[in-house]
């Protein structure tokens, strides 16, 4: 099987979308997903560009996904964020996974970036093992913290 990475167009946004949702439905959270395909249209290739994504294509199908954007660290400059990295129930175990990772790495080595991160649930053990036998550094004392558009309106009227 041969693997191909690119970077992903407009027109692959369906694809993506459909990527985000087998994600969305493997952490068991298959309504969790409110974005379109449009809204990724919009902010993946309009005015502002929120976010660059690269795509693993085999078998004549996307099968891959890594989505990443731009962070500003007060302490480290420019760095890029890696929010989804996500392959195929069917096409994992096959290093189509670690040819996004290094695409990643290569782009953000590229844009000069101090700095790569992401975030991984604890239960996601194989995703740690890998992240770690890539040399990557788990930081379990920091917390994600994060607030729903619900809560974001609840606080203000406070």
């Amino acid at each position: 099987m041969e693997t191909s990475i690119r970077r992903a167009t407009k027109e692959d946004m369906g694809s993506v979308l459909r990527l985000i949702n087998e994600l969305a439905a493997h952490e068991k959270k298959p309504n969790a997903v409110i974005l379109t395909e449009e809204q990724l249209k919009k902010d993946g290739f309009g005015d502002q560009k929120m976010f660059t994504c690269f795509l693993a294509e085999a078998d004549d199908q996307v099968v891959g996904m890594a989505l990443v954007y731009y962070r500003y660290s007060t302490w480290k400059g420019k760095t890029v964020h890696l929010e989804d990295l996500i392959v195929n129930e069917n096409y994992r175990g096959k290093g189509i996974g670690m040819l996004l990772y290094k695409q990643v790495m290569r782009f953000a080595l590229d844009q000069g970036v101090k700095r790569v991160e992401w975030v991984v649930g604890d239960y996601n053990t194989n995703a740690l093992e890998f992240y770690k036998s890539t040399g990557a550094s788990i930081m379990t004392e920091w917390n994600t913290v994060q607030f729903d558009e619900k809560s974001i309106k609840n606080f203000l009227a406070k």
